[in-house]
């Protein structure tokens, strides 16, 4: 009776032992079967989560939502198929216009510096997403893109008892017949100035303005290479008072002439908004580039400070 007692007891114990042990195994082990939780993340889901959450605060801190960028610099950012310039004019003309060319944010850049005809520009333009309001009694027309990151900032102006007004009817989009109306306005004077200088002949004169527009411009360039210059007060290059024909930022209607431009205020509110000043001559001038100030070096853009103004040029 007392081996079966003793018996008894040691399988108690034994039970016991055995049951307590599978019970804090099984809190130590996960559930194969039933546990959902994911496993723990690799390095490549951390930093791409880091990533994550680092472009969320800098589109809240910056308005505009970081987008795609290449490395190369500025001829890496440039469209598919953008047609380089080989030619001197070519080249100077992207280097002072050229910012344009790497817009983001919805806007579409043309694929050449130079629209060589009125036909150009219209095909261009036709192709685009257009969007057309009413602002400060003017019609303005831009892309679509540019025009909500307009009105965006119109709006966050008005909230600070600020304006942001085209500077007249012909503030954005433009056609070809317009800047060519606009270089004539130039070049036309300045010939008969530098005639009546005794600089050029009136045969020299009369055979430019018998060049098209686009053909105007090497030999407009080859004048003020010698010191003849056609500016509106011709004592500068034509570049610091009109874009040749063909190659006005307006004509891609990514480009406003801002009426409050001398407010530092506003230039503020609309760089949040993706808008910036890209040529130095042309202080009204704004240009949708559609990213975050912090992002323009990454495309290939350097900063100049002139005047208490930042503009953005391409570097090269």
């Amino acid at each position: 009776m007392q081996n079966k007692q003793n018996l008894i007891i040691v399988i108690f114990f034994g039970c016991f032992i055995f049951t307590a042990c599978w019970s804090s195994d099984s809190k130590n082990k996960p559930d194969r079967t039933n546990n959902k939780s994911s496993p723990s993340p690799t390095v490549a889901e951390t930093n791409k989560n880091s990533i994550a959450n680092s472009k969320n605060s800098e589109t809240s801190n910056n308005q505009m939502p970081v987008t795609e960028i290449k490395n190369g610099g500025f001829t890496a950012n440039l469209p598919g198929e953008f047609v380089q310039p080989t030619d001197a004019v070519g080249q100077k003309l992207l280097k002072e216009y050229g910012a344009l060319f790497v817009a983001r944010g919805g806007a579409t850049p043309p694929k050449t510096v130079i629209f060589k005809s009125e036909a150009e520009v219209a095909a261009f333009q036709n192709g685009l997403q257009k969007s057309k309001e009413s602002i400060g009694g003017f019609n303005v027309e831009l892309q679509a893109a540019a025009m909500k990151n307009l009105q965006d900032a119109i709006a966050e102006a008005k909230q600070n008892n600020l304006n942001i007004t085209p500077r007249g009817a012909d503030s954005a989009k433009r056609d070809y017949a317009g800047t060519v109306e606009i270089w004539a306005s130039r070049v036309n004077p300045g010939l008969t100035h530098w005639v009546g200088k005794g600089k050029l002949t009136e045969a020299e004169a009369a055979k430019i303005r018998a060049l098209s527009p686009f053909a105007q411009v090497p030999e407009i360039f080859k004048l003020e290479s010698s010191g003849m210059f056609f500016s509106k007060d011709l004592s500068k290059s034509i570049i610091f008072s009109v874009a040749p024909p063909g190659t006005s930022q307006h004509l891609s209607m990514l480009a406003l002439d801002v009426s409050e431009h001398d407010n530092s205020k506003v230039r503020d509110v609309l760089a949040k908004h993706g808008w910036f000043q890209t040529v130095v001559s042309d202080l009204p001038h704004f240009t949708f580039l559609g990213v975050a100030e912090n992002q323009l070096s990454g495309l290939g853009l350097k900063k100049v400070n002139d005047g208490g103004r930042a503009f953005w040029l391409p570097s090269l």
